[in-house]
């Protein structure tokens, strides 16, 4: 899914993870494989929330900038899996 040389970007995670729901809801996916989806769907979810932590972290840095606070640069630290 995700390495370390090449990040699963926010659009494709969240497009994979659609592509995973919609099949789970189809109801012609077999037990074993609905929970391999499951737990695909769980890890690119995290993705997805991580990204979007770090854009609100950086739009908070953004903001904090524009109105005069500078802010040291952060590290956002990611899970791997």
């Amino acid at each position: 899914m995700e390495s370390k040389k090449d990040p699963l970007s926010f659009e494709a995670a969240l497009e994979r993870l659609e592509t995973i729901v919609e099949s789970m809801e189809s109801g012609e996916v077999p037990l074993a494989e609905l929970l391999a989806k499951f737990e695909e769907g769980n890890k690119l979810l995290k993705v997805c929330e991580g990204r979007l932590k770090e854009a609100e972290l950086k739009i908070e840095q953004l903001k904090k900038q524009k109105d005069g606070i500078a802010f040291a640069a952060f590290e956002i630290e990611r899970e791997t899996s």
